[in-house]
């Protein structure tokens, strides 16, 4: 009766590992979909606009353009937004070599040398993300001289 009890014991185990395994898979799915949903990816207050300035997507972030909110040369309004950019990818767990894509809205296109300049100073790993230049017939009102926006990782 031992053996037929110890054989019985290794089925109901081998039944129990089954059923484990399966929930295991389930739960694994179940977070993956959990993972999968869209999110403020900073947990900053919210805007009084109809946007979210860093969302998240699984390990995607896709951050809102960031227009410069100072008066200065390209120069110094590109180093402003590439720094707020910085900032937010980094409250958001990740960094500019983690950026995949990058959109560019520059207010005067004859300044994209100069803007440049300051691009290239930055961090962004051992590959340039991909990237747009492109002149807008305006930016936002309060912007100066461009906006970037970007989707990065983490």
């Amino acid at each position: 009766m031992e053996k037929q009890t110890r054989r019985g014991l290794l089925k109901n185990a081998a039944k129990v590992a089954v059923a484990a395994s399966g929930a295991l898979v389930a739960q694994e799915a179940s977070a993956q979909t959990g993972r999968m949903v869209k999110r403020d990816a900073t947990g900053k207050p919210a805007t009084p606009f109809p946007f979210t300035t860093v969302v998240s997507f699984g390990n995607l972030l896709f951050v809102s353009g960031i227009g410069c909110r100072i008066a200065g040369t390209i120069e110094e309004e590109t180093k402003w937004v590439l720094d707020e950019i910085e900032k937010n990818l980094v409250a958001a767990g990740s960094s500019l070599d983690k950026v995949l894509k990058v959109n560019v809205f520059l207010e005067d296109i004859r300044e994209f040398d100069r803007m440049n300049a300051v691009y290239k100073t930055r961090k962004w790993g051992s590959v340039f993300p991909a990237r747009n230049t492109v002149q807008p017939a305006a930016l936002p009102a309060g912007d100066h001289g461009l906006a970037i926006d970007c989707i990065a990782y983490v």
